[in-house]
């Protein structure tokens, strides 16, 4: 059967810097489909998406909100040529009811465990249901083996002749429930770390020295994170993750085992976070700040006074977001319950517009702060040349262990594969 799996394009944040990462969750859904099906990805933020291309059934891989209304447009198409089209990915378990209104079938859940496949098998066999139901019923973790990334198309993915990272997940779930989050909802606060031989053999595979662990958090089990760290060393990878459990022998076993840089939540001024900060740039891990604008005890002093502290301990990047209510957060619950939530239009949903009535400040205030956080973190230092120095960071730490391929060896390894 011939395959189209499609990622919706979405409006992009203006002042992140423009480049792209392969996505992640397409490359998971392509491996959980059987080889004999024939397989053609369309990542619609580098490539454009031609509906005369033959196809018997559409995927649609929706990770975030702000994608939902193209991957409407997406599904009316492909319906109206008679083409099935079944849906999936967090964006589908968020909005779920809504989606089921413009496809042939919603898919809810993990796909590993030969649970798409059956799937697939259904609709070539015409019996397409609905909605398959696998919320919160996971598939055994050990069935979850390497992702598919021969799909991608490589070139798309150089920003000024650098090959962007290489997305890979340790883990899955998170037992935390951070009050703008849907990871609670989505994975029933249930950590579930994959066999680390596992994850070692798919870091070994990906032809790319650079990575980035989208796992939730690497402050879970501390156990199991020193052994993962011990058992990627050799692989002199170098990786980018979010927040990693602050305490000094983890950091340093991080460092060892080529922690690169850091997303690092940033939320108040406190000593904590100073701390916290200082001990991962004194292993030489970077840190790259995540400032989430707009909850309610914040001001536009507030704000004006976290951008100043940023710059004092000297974060390499940083990124701003505005509070925004996605489904099923603690925080989208509470101003429900408020009514301050300003509209449901998808579309703006992308951290970058204000969604909701502050407390202490109007939206349009909220919306101005945003921009002043913006352009006075990159007033002295653009983004451009921060992220300038992160890279010469990571290719002296590559020199030193030997791991360092010049671009037109990396090239020579595949690591850009042809157009198709």
């Amino acid at each position: 059967m011939q395959i189209t799996l499609v990622y919706p394009k979405w409006n992009k944040i203006p002042e992140q810097t423009e480049f792209h990462l392969p996505p992640h969750g397409p490359v998971c859904v392509a491996a959980s489909i059987p080889e004999h099906h024939r397989l053609r990805f369309i990542d619609e933020n580098v490539d454009p998406l031609d509906f005369n291309q033959p196809t018997e059934v559409v995927l649609l891989s929706m990770m975030l909100t702000c994608q939902l209304p193209r991957g409407k447009e997406i599904a009316a198409e492909y319906r109206k040529r008679g083409v099935p089209v079944i849906c999936g990915g967090i964006a589908t378990m968020l909005h779920a009811e809504e989606m089921a209104d413009h496809v042939d079938s919603v898919f809810l859940g993990e796909t590993e465990g030969g649970r798409l496949a059956a799937v697939l098998e259904d609709c070539q066999n015409s019996k397409l249901q609905p909605k398959y139901d696998f919320f919160h019923d996971f598939p055994p973790i050990d069935s979850i083996g390497p992702a598919r990334r021969e799909i991608l198309n490589r070139q798309r993915y150089i920003y000024r002749g650098v090959q962007m990272v290489d997305l890979v997940h340790a883990s899955r779930g998170c037992r935390f429930n951070c009050f703008p989050c849907a990871t609670a909802f989505l994975g029933g606060r249930q950590f579930r770390p994959r066999p680390i031989e596992r994850v070692v053999e798919e870091l070994a595979g990906i032809e790319n020295n650079r990575l980035f662990l989208v796992d939730n958090s690497l402050a879970q089990d501390k156990k199991w994170v020193m052994e993962l760290f011990e058992a990627i060393k050799p692989l002199k990878k170098k990786w980018i993750s979010h927040p990693i459990l602050d305490e000094d022998e983890v950091v340093a076993k991080a460092a060892e085992a080529g922690c690169w840089y850091v997303y690092q939540a940033v939320f108040d001024t406190s000593q904590v976070i100073r701390d916290r900060v200082k001990r991962l740039k004194d292993h030489g891990i970077g840190v790259e700040a995540a400032v989430l604008l707009g909850p309610d005890n914040q001001d536009a002093d507030y704000i004006k006074r976290l951008v100043d502290f940023l710059l004092e301990i000297d974060v390499e990047m940083a990124e701003f977001s505005i509070l925004t209510p996605f489904p099923h957060t603690p925080v989208t619950a509470q101003l429900e319950r408020d009514g301050r939530i300003l509209h449901r239009d998808w579309s703006r949903y992308t951290t970058a517009e204000v969604c909701f009535q502050p407390k202490k400040m109007t939206p349009e205030e909220l919306q101005a702060m945003y921009h002043y956080a913006w352009d006075n973190f990159y007033r002295e230092m653009p983004q451009s040349l921060r992220m300038a120095r992160l890279f010469s960071e990571v290719v002296k730490k590559e020199m030193a262990d030997g791991s360092y391929v010049p671009r037109r060896l990396a090239a020579k390894r595949g690591w850009e594969l042809p157009r198709s």
